[in-house]
Parts: C-alpha cells; sequence; structure tokens
C-alpha cells in the first residue's frame, strides 16, 4: 500500500514507533523535538552500554552455535564499541557521563556540541565496557544460544495501515519453532517492572505483534521480554481481539498526533522525566523557549525509531 501524504505539521516519512509513541504520550513537545527537529541529545550511559549489549548479542549469532559462550560474546563487546562509535562518535558522550557521575559532577558541564564528543582515556573506556559484562553474564543465565538458531536478528519492519498511521519498528530477535509457531524476543538491559506494569512494559511488544500480524497475516504466538538488570523474563501470548484493539488505540494515538501537528501547539507535559531531559533550554517549564519550527515540512523525514 502506498503511504499517505503526511498531515499537515509533520514531515514526508514519518511514522508512528513504540519509541515515539512513549514520547508523545510523555511529553507532546519532546515527540516534536525527537520526530520533527531532530535536535541532537547526548546518550546517556545506560542507554549507549544497552546498544552495546544489543550488538554483542546480535553477532553473537553470527558465530557457529559451538561458539556462542560467555567469553566469546565478551570479546566481541570491543569491535562492537568501536563500530558503534565510528558510525556515531556522539557515543563518548556516554562514558564522560559515567564519569561525571563518578565525580557527582553534573553531566550539563559536558560540552554540547554533539559533533565535538569529549575525549575518554583508554583506561575510563575499557572501565566503561567492562560495566557490560554483568549483563552479558545474565544472558547467558536466561537462555542457551546454542540452541536457538534466529529467524532474524535487528529486524527493521514497516506497516501503513488502512486509512491509519505508518508503523516502524526494530525487533530484536524472531524465532520459529517447529509448526510455524512464532516468538518475538525483546533485550532489556535494565531491570523488570514492578508488580502491576507488566502490561505498561508489554506495550512495545504488542506493537511489534501488530505490525508482523498486518504484514505477514500470522499472529506471534509469544512476545518475550528478557531483563538483564535483574535475569527476569516477561513473557504475553497475544490473541487476534486484544490486537484489534490496540490497533484502535494506536489509530487513536495518531490522531491526537495528527491534531497536535495541525494546530502547531505542542505543549510540554512535566514529570519526574524532566530531569533526564536534554532539551531544558527549549522548554518553558524550565525556563526556555520554544523554537519556531523551521523545517520544511514537504522534505522527508528520516527514519526515527
Amino acid at each position: 500500500m502506498q503511504p499517505a501524504e503526511p498531515p499537515a505539521g509533520l514531515p514526508r516519512g514519518i511514522a508512528l514507533s513504540p519509541s515515539r509513541a512513549a514520547d508523545f504520550l510523555s511529553c507532546p513537545l519532546l515527540f516534536r523535538y525527537r520526530a520533527i527537529d531532530r535536535f541532537p541529545e547526548k546518550p546517556s550511559s545506560a542507554a549507549a552500554r544497552g546498544s552495546l549489549v544489543h550488538s554483542v548479542l546480535e553477532d553473537l549469532f553470527d558465530l557457529p552455535a559451538a561458539q556462542r559462550t560467555l567469553d566469546a560474546a565478551t570479546e566481541l563487546l570491543q569491535p562492537a564499541w568501536e563500530r558503534m562509535v565510528s558510525d556515531q562518535p556522539s557515543l563518548t558522550f556516554a562514558v564522560a557521563a559515567a564519569r561525571s557521575k563518578a565525580k557527582s559532577t553534573s553531566t550539563q558541564d559536558l560540552p554540547a556540541d554533539a559533533d565535538s564528543p569529549p575525549q575518554v582515556s583508554a583506561k575510563e573506556l575499557a572501565t566503561w565496557i567492562r560495566g557490560a559484562e554483568p549483563l552479558l553474564k545474565t544472558y547467558f543465565t536466561l537462555e542457551d544460544p546454542q540452541r536457538l538458531e534466529p529467524r532474524a536478528r535487528e529486524l527493521r519492519i514497516e506497516v501503513q495501515l488502512d486509512d491509519g498511521p505508518p508503523l516502524r519498528g526494530i525487533v530484536d530477535r524472531i524465532d520459529v519453532a517447529p509448526g510455524d509457531l512464532t516468538r518475538v524476543v525483546d533485550y532489556k538491559t535494565g531491570r523488570s517492572p514492578g508488580e502491576g506494569f507488566e502490561q505498561k512494559a508489554m506495550f512495545q511488544m504488542r506493537f511489534y505483534a501488530l505490525m508482523l500480524w498486518r504484514l505477514h497475516g500470522s499472529i506471534p504466538k509469544r512476545l518475550q521480554l528478557m531483563y538483564l538488570g535483574d535475569a527476569q523474563i516477561l513473557h504475553y501470548d497475544p490473541s487476534e481481539d486484544e490486537l484489534i484493539a490496540f490497533e484502535r488505540t494506536l489509530r487513536a494515538l495518531w490522531d491526537a498526533i495528527t491534531s497536535v501537528a495541525e494546530s502547531g501547539d505542542w505543549q510540554p507535559r512535566p514529570s519526574r522525566m524532566c530531569n533526564w531531559c536534554d532539551h531544558h533550554d527549549r522548554c518553558p517549564t524550565k525556563g526556555g523557549t520554544i523554537p519556531s519550527l523551521t523545517i520544511d515540512l514537504t522534505l522527508t523525514a528520516k527514519p526515527v525509531v
């Protein structure tokens, strides 16, 4: 199906993803800054380490099954980091942020220009990379990669809903068991959610399940979140009725986004998450000023997930 023309106030090529949906629900202004303006942000230490572990777990399955060991995964950390920094030099902010935290200084003291990342010593970098090793060790307590042959890893998928929003996402891993039963797996390097918050944590996985259903015509049998921060696994088996209801939720969310875009009234929504936001100088709740939109809304937006 051909993509529809974007609503007024949104650039061509913009799509709804789990992370952008979460941004709008938490703060419409943050959604604008990330999805439309695309202002640069300093990567946090936790986020960068999470990306590193994801990269290693993807690379691990390139090895023959018998070689997929903890030692092999640990050896993959350094080359994975070098590849990541080559693609995104600003990731060194993450190491510097860890240094600032250790010294009890503010990350606001770091250089603001993402194109001029701070210098870090080889010792600092080695220490920071070693911080990912416990997460890999935990992974090996949760499953044996020597017994798995994923159908797909880091799979980018896009779906255009009929008369609805374009959806986009990246699935960590898809396993297919005998009988063509599909399991969608996502790695989390943080801790599992507390009691009562499990369903909220599954928002992202329902998003993926809906896209895969609309793309291939079959519903994944199982959705699985693997929390490497505390060695917990959450799983959920979606039903057709639940995914139909979830699709209605996404359509309503997209309607809300397009309504705000058409009005241009991108308002902040203050919360405790503001403490970790990079846009204080652009936020009126922090004494900043919302800048005018200066981008050409007829241009094609780059994929943002």
